[in-house]
């Protein structure tokens, strides 16, 4: 067999692998990092970039990303300290710290994502279930995803994964709950609704209360004061006609007896007495 024909022998067998898809050749790209396996054994960590040799049908190649990664999980329930049901959908950043632990752990890339899925869930329901819902919600959220983070991380470097970040995107009451809790909110609202008006119900007597008594008390202050006016003038008024009567007493007779004329006799009256009464004295004199 000459030197051609076993060039062409050599060319042969490469085509024949290239095309039953054994290349002894394969590519690691910059955002990869590769594990050479043969028959099952992890025999090389490639981390560098670049094309790479295997031998056919003996080394298979698993690659792993090494770049930082999201991982979006579908929404799960969790119970938290008060009792409360909640939906919570988190995400998180990670990355491959390690791919041969990886391998070794789950074999491939997924496996590593479905481990992680575990661990996030499992921090977040013991953390959550340690706090009330409002808490979770408006107080403390970012200290707890701190705290699942750091867990999760810890959990996660066993495996040579790193968890970089771990956050809730949305936190939502199941439909059930949803319906339960609006209802409790309106029971509560109007009974709130209720008090309030009792108690300015209440109020409002109060003050019609004390400005009634307010009112009694400044008409018996006004009666009092208009009964000592009018007995200050009476006293006044009788001392006057003492003054006068003791100066002259006839003049004084006179000018009570005109005045009784005047009262009695104004208008439409009806006076009934006998023509020599003493009433008539000074109507009788000429």
């Amino acid at each position: 067999m000459t030197k051609q024909n076993l060039l062409i022998g050599l060319i042969g067998v490469v085509v024949l692998l290239f095309v039953l898809g054994a290349s002894p050749l394969f590519v690691v790209d910059i955002t990869q990092t590769a594990i050479v396996v043969q028959l099952g054994k992890p025999q090389r960590n490639i981390t560098e970039p670049g094309l790479k040799v295997k031998m056919p049908f003996i080394e298979e190649v698993t690659y792993f990303d090494k770049r930082l990664l999201d991982y979006d999980s579908s929404a799960q329930d969790v119970i938290t300290q008060d009792k409360k049901t909640i939906l919570i959908d988190n995400f998180a950043k990670w990355r491959i710290t390690d791919p041969l632990k990886v391998y070794q752990a789950f074999q491939t890339q997924r496996g590593a994502l479905r481990r992680l899925d575990d661990i996030i869930y499992s921090e977040l329901r013991v953390e959550l279930g340690r706090h009330d819902l409002s808490e979770i919600v408006s107080k403390t959220r970012s200290e707890i995803m701190a705290v699942v983070t750091q867990r999760a991380n810890e959990k996660a470097k066993a495996y040579g994964i790193e968890v970089q970040d771990v956050r809730i995107k949305r936190a939502d009451l199941p439909e059930q709950n949803e319906k339960a809790v609006f209802a409790r909110m309106q029971a509560e609202r109007e009974r709130q609704a209720k008090q309030y008006r009792a108690e300015g119900a209440e109020e409002a007597q109060k003050i019609r209360s004390e400005a009634e008594k307010d009112r009694e008390i400044i008409l018996a202050e006004a009666y009092k004061t208009s009964e000592e006016l009018r007995g200050e003038g009476d006293a006044k008024a009788f001392k006057i006609y003492a003054t006068a009567y003791r100066q002259d007493p006839k003049f004084f007779e006179f000018t009570r007896s005109m005045e009784a004329y005047k009262k009695s006799f104004s208008g439409n009256s009806t006076v009934v007495m006998t023509p020599d009464s003493e009433f008539f004295k000074y109507l009788r004199q000429r």
